[in-house]
């Protein structure tokens, strides 16, 4: 019998170590580029392939899946998989991996580089400096708000939201979360259970850290940014999707909240063209486990599951059980 071929949707140049781990399984093929190759390239590529790799970023839709009869597992390079059609995978018998755990407190990082950046207004500041406008030292120069001291609120207490949570602790803040029911492991972290309604009027700053699902698509609209403090801030390190970007271009413009972080937007890489616009909030471009040592580990954890479901193993990180058959 022929080695299993795999195909990966970025070059892997920077992951020779992950790659040995699927040349164990069989050849492997990578994309030319890191950009997302289009849905008839793709196919195309996927058409013989026992296995595909792509990365949280690259949408693996229904067409492509149909395109590639042998294929055998979907082992994606991310804890998210929404850009892949699960369903479609499923009806196949394919099983689709993702890599929990490996990136939780780079991203956990992520959310605070945000939070203090943007109740420091560091963005403000470093464009200020840029201009050559900096004149030096004035009383009321960029006036932020403490980060130390303040009420945080997690939406999403998972494994991202407890390590936001416990970085919280040195900075001696109140923490409030909300999930569907209170989580046993919160009050070792000194987080208090809030309804959602409650956490939004209650919070300073508000971390959403939630997967996106149909129940949490669109979650964060006109009435939750309503009940928020004018004085708070809202970070989206999860998706991008979970949070109406139009609804909050109108709070921020109309004052009703005071500032964002945003690593993640709705429809990427585009994003509604008024959070440009504003001063008030920081936008970076979805890197939120953009280091090196963690895009390691995800290619590595996904090379891990890939061969493992190639060689007939249950792989660690399955996310379509229905979809699992064994050798």
């Amino acid at each position: 019998m022929a080695e299993p071929r795999i195909f990966v949707t970025w070059p892997m140049e920077l992951e020779p170590e992950a790659r040995a781990i699927l040349e164990r399984a069989g050849p492997v093929e990578t994309s030319p580029s890191e950009d997302e190759l289009p849905e008839t390239e793709l196919a195309r590529r996927v058409a013989g392939v026992e296995a595909l790799v792509p990365t949280g970023a690259h949408r693996v839709p229904e067409s492509v899946i149909a395109a590639a009869p042998r294929l055998r597992v979907i082992a994606v390079a991310a804890v998210g998989y929404n850009l892949v059609d699960v369903a479609a995978a499923t009806r196949r018998g394919i099983p689709v991996t993702n890599t929990p755990g490996v990136l939780t407190e780079t991203t956990a990082d992520m959310a605070w580089a945000l939070m203090l950046a943007v109740a420091r207004r560091l963005g403000e500041g470093e464009r200020f400096v840029r201009a050559g406008r900096w004149r030096g030292v004035t009383w009321s120069l960029l006036l932020g708000r403490d980060v130390h001291g303040a009420t945080l609120g997690i939406i999403g207490l998972g494994r991202i939201g407890k390590a936001v949570a416990r970085r919280a602790q040195g900075f001696r803040m109140r923490v409030l979360y909300h999930n569907r029911r209170p989580d046993p492991e919160a009050s070792a972290l000194g987080a208090e259970y809030r309804s959602k309604e409650d956490l939004l009027r209650e919070a300073d700053f508000v971390v959403v850290t939630l997967p996106l699902t149909p129940e949490t698509r669109g979650l964060i609209g006109e009435a939750e940014l309503r009940r928020m403090k004018p004085t708070a801030h809202l970070i989206n390190i999860a998706r991008g999707p979970i949070v109406d970007e139009g609804a909050l271009v109108r709070a921020l413009r109309e004052g009703r909240i005071a500032g964002a972080g945003l690593d993640v937007f709705e429809n990427e890489p585009a994003m509604h063209p008024g959070l440009l616009e504003l001063e008030q909030v920081v936008l970076a471009p979805h890197i939120g486990s953009a280091s090196r040592a963690t895009r390691l580990a995800m290619a590595t954890r996904a090379a891990e599951n890939c061969v493992a479901a190639l060689a007939g193993t249950r792989p660690p990180n399955l996310v379509n059980p229905d979809a699992w058959r064994g050798a």
